[in-house]
């Protein structure tokens, strides 16, 4: 026997044994029909008709066309996987974050998490019909309006609308919600039309709540529809093949052990590598070349150099760190007024305990100066004013005179 005529003989024995379990499924539903019809005759004509309309809601909700009971706890830990990624993903990103800025994961989380779930999107049921839960589950979404024996892929619209309400319409809710906190969290009295803003949005959360409980208790009875959503989109979760397996394939598993394992390595051996300390070189190289293009000069040396430093323009009574400090927006010594003399800021920015560094001379606060040479373990820092590599400091001794002692 030839593979060909083997496979034709495996697809009529598995169409008989569907025509089969369909004549076996409309049996039993003549006879629960005519057992239900004498039991409905006993009751008074009232009640009746109710009666009736429960018997065909029960029997529609319980009914086994949907996909395989089986698969029931296959859908939900496809769900659960889903969002165990999703949090992975989120953590994965926090992390990398916070060496920019420990504030823009709390800052930008809501656009972190639109941005991590549209592209989850596009690259499991836009392109798959899949999620990587469903693929760890061998379950795939399928178009439950049609009538045809083998599962058919969703259409565009339906993927559409489901990355709509779950993407964009999550992000929505979520900046809405927040919204809503902030207006009713402030210091003023909210307004009535924030208060009724309010009442609407609990009602319709409430709603949702209720129909989404619903649906699911019949999603436990039936095993068709996962969620709300998929319910008012036909859209299933079913197996893309008639014998389903219990199998999983652990190759996900694996990939995101062996990305985990890398992610810890990497946290493990950054911080011994330095990153702070190359961004310094690199830093420092930079301003050398600025320098160097700035004064063509052959005869430029460190000791003659104009002040060249990023704000090498303010006064004197000025510490250019606190000045730093008090514009975080600066980009340029051009963008700083260039005064002979006064105090640029306000009085934060007033050089308290000075200090000048060596061996540039230049003049800064004391706690300032400190903080800055300690930071730089060591390595040296990049004067704001001359641009000169300061490696100590010492007390001011511009208003002390000397006298100098003959030998």
């Amino acid at each position: 026997m030839t593979s060909e005529s083997f496979k034709l003989a495996q697809q009529r024995l598995i169409a008989r044994r569907q025509h089969r379990q369909a004549d076996a499924r409309s049996h039993q539903a003549q006879q629960e029909l005519s057992h239900a019809s004498t039991v409905f005759d006993r009751i008074p004509p009232p009640l009746r008709k109710f009666g009736r309309l429960g018997s065909v809601a029960w029997n529609t909700a319980k009914g086994r066309t949907g996909t395989s009971p089986a698969l029931r706890v296959g859908q939900i830990d496809a769900e659960l996987l889903d969002e165990e990624l999703l949090s992975l993903l989120t953590g994965q990103v926090g992390e990398a974050l916070k060496y920019l800025g420990s504030h823009l994961q709390d800052d930008w989380s809501a656009e972190i998490s639109l941005l991590l779930r549209a592209v989850l999107f596009k690259l499991t049921i836009w392109d798959h019909n899949s999620t990587y839960g469903a693929t760890l589950q061998n379950l795939k979404y399928t178009d439950a309006r049609t009538l045809s024996k083998s599962p058919q892929p969703p259409s565009i619209l339906q993927k559409s609308l489901y990355g709509l309400m779950t993407v964009a319409g999550r992000y929505g809710w979520e900046k809405w919600d927040s919204w809503l906190i902030e207006q009713e969290g402030d210091y003023d009295e909210p307004t009535s039309n924030v208060r009724n803003l309010s009442q609407i949005s609990s009602l319709l959360s409430t709603i949702h709540s209720v129909a989404a409980l619903g649906s699911f208790v019949i999603f436990l009875v039936n095993g068709r529809y996962r969620t709300l959503l998929d319910r008012i989109l036909r859209l299933r979760l079913s197996s893309p093949t008639s014998q389903a397996s219990r199998q999983i394939s652990f190759e996900y598993l694996n990939r995101q052990l062996v990305w985990h394992s890398f992610t810890e390595f990497l946290l493990f051996i950054l911080p011994l590598i330095g990153i702070r300390r190359w961004r310094r070189l690199l830093s420092r190289s930079w301003r050398r070349l600025r320098i160097t293009l700035i004064n063509e000069d052959s005869e430029f040396t460190e000791d003659n150099a104009e002040k060249v430093g990023e704000l090498s323009s303010l006064p004197e009574r000025t510490c250019a760190i606190c000045y730093e400090s008090q514009n975080p927006l600066l980009t340029s010594k051009n963008e700083v007024p260039a005064t002979s003399g006064g105090v640029v800021g306000s009085s934060q920015t007033d050089i308290t305990n000075p200090y000048e560094g060596r061996p540039c001379g230049c003049i800064y606060c004391f706690t300032c100066l400190a903080q800055r040479l300690e930071g730089e373990e060591g390595d040296g820092w990049t004067c704001l004013r001359c641009g000169r590599l300061i490696s100590s400091c010492k007390p001011w001794s511009g208003d002390v005179l000397e006298s100098k002692i003959e030998s």
